[in-house]
């Protein structure tokens, strides 16, 4: 019997693409079923490859044996995040980040992965958690599966994303070859391969859930006002909708909400026992201030100061003060106020069963479910919780801190704007002290004035790619 999961060579075929007035060629492979039995169309993926390997030459040093091989997925908001191509024009793609990632000599496997919408011929839903991580799980396995016939080293692949993508980029690095995805992986076919990593990207990850709206709220409380864009229905052009304002103030139950939020998120910090590079606890006290909060001012701060060294004029956010080109102080109520408020109470479990990550945790007969104990106690609408086992199963956190058994990639880069209000600050730093406290590599910043987004720093990524892998 033919084996479906072998890659054969003779599907790489020349294509070029133009990038800053030059050609770049390669070599693609495109539709390629990376599991033996699909549920989904969209399980399937792509393979670029720098043209110059086909005939023993290098690329920024690199060959067809020793080039990392880039993993990007185009996931957010849990959607499905399709198959990405260099010439992709349809909204989402990384489109790109692929053609400098050409051109930089690395090889490029990007696959589709299910996410909450997806269905099966059936019209049965089919991409609820942990269907993403799964589907990367198997791509990887894939590419490691076929060592001797795909080029690129598997011994350096790396993943990227952002937002939703950048936590199935970290998921990735926290859990290589976890048992608990084992039965879903070996009923789609996935080839028998690991699937731990070698280095994550993480742009602004939304992970860590059964957190995020405590940590909202440590962040937000006494901020009452949000304002933030949601899609404006029927409003579609290339794959993409537009987008409207809204705004709205915190009720006084909303502001209850938010209170006890703030409790629970002290309480959850302090267990962590985190500690920062000098060893000094990082905790908070029952007022949300501490040595947390200040090492986010000190964050921040580091953020201020490298944008004024530039010349930027800081001053477009309340609350720094600066004294003979140095930023001495922030008041980080007023900087917060300033950034504003993106979400009500409680910000992602919410007790509608309104948000993206509600319909993640649905399945093929429950469109959506809380994940957090407190929204199923305060819901306003019958609502099931989802298993404990499963929200955790896709917090990268799980593994981090032990619950669950896992091979940790090594090498760490997370990027969350100082202007992102997507998730708390917390969340990122938590994951990014985590990963130093146990000795991991971590690259962790949080660049001035960028909002939620991702690849806008492209030649700084790809430095400390090649900073690891030449």
């Amino acid at each position: 019997m033919t084996d479906t999961l072998i890659f054969d060579s003779d599907w790489l075929t020349p294509e070029q693409i133009q990038l800053d007035g030059k050609t770049i060629n390669y070599l693609a492979a495109h539709d390629i079923q990376y599991v033996r039995h699909p549920v989904a169309a969209i399980q399937r993926l792509n393979v670029f490859v720098p043209a110059a390997y086909e005939n023993g030459g290098t690329v920024n040093g690199y060959t067809h044996d020793t080039a990392p091989i880039f993993m990007p997925n185009t996931v957010g908001g849990y959607f499905p995040g399709p198959a990405d191509d260099p010439t992709r024009t349809q909204w989402p793609n990384n489109a790109a980040t692929i053609k400098q990632a050409l051109k930089r000599g690395y090889v490029v496997v990007s696959a589709g992965l299910r996410g909450h919408t997806t269905v099966n011929e059936s019209g049965q839903r089919v991409g609820q958690a942990p269907a993403f991580i799964v589907d990367m799980k198997a791509a990887v396995r894939y590419v490691k599966y076929n060592q001797a016939r795909l080029p690129g080293n598997v011994e350096r692949i790396i993943t990227n994303g952002t937002s939703a993508g950048g936590a199935t980029s970290a998921l990735m690095g926290a859990s290589g070859n976890a048992k608990f995805f084992e039965g879903a992986l070996t009923s789609l076919g996935a080839a028998p391969a690991t699937d731990d990593i070698f280095a994550v990207s993480a742009y602004c990850p939304i992970h860590n859930l059964e957190h995020a709206d405590m940590a909202y709220e440590w962040q937000f409380n006494g901020i009452n006002d949000w304002n933030r864009s949601q899609p404006v229905a029927g409003s579609m052009k290339n794959g993409r909708p537009k987008f409207e304002s809204i705004t709205g103030t915190l009720s006084a139950n909303d502001q209850s909400l938010s209170a006890d939020l703030k409790r629970q998120f002290c309480d959850y910090l302090n267990g962590l026992q985190l500690h920062d590079a000098n060893g000094q606890a990082l905790t908070v006290s029952p007022d949300g201030t501490g040595t947390f909060q200040n090492y986010l001012v000190q964050l921040l701060t580091d953020s201020a100061q490298s944008a004024l060294d530039k010349g930027v004029d800081i001053h477009k956010y309340a609350g720094f003060t600066v004294t003979n080109g140095k930023v001495t102080g922030l008041d980080l109520k007023a900087y917060l106020t300033s950034l504003t408020r993106m979400k009500a109470v409680p910000a992602f479990d919410q007790l509608d069963l309104g948000s993206l990550e509600n319909r993640l945790f649905g399945d093929a007969t429950v469109l959506n479910r809380h994940f957090t104990s407190f929204s199923q106690e305060h819901t306003t609408v019958p609502a099931q919780l989802a298993e404990t086992e499963l929200v955790e199963a896709v917090n990268p956190l799980t593994y981090l801190t032990g619950k669950q058994s896992a091979k940790i990639a090594q090498h760490w880069r997370i990027r969350h704007g100082a202007a992102d209000r997507d998730t708390s600050f917390a969340i990122p730093i938590i994951l990014a002290t985590v990963l130093q406290n146990q000795g991991q590599d971590v690259d962790f910043a949080l660049p001035w004035d960028i909002p939620h987004s991702g690849d806008y720093d492209l030649g700084e990524l790809f430095a400390w790619i090649d900073g690891l892998c030449q």
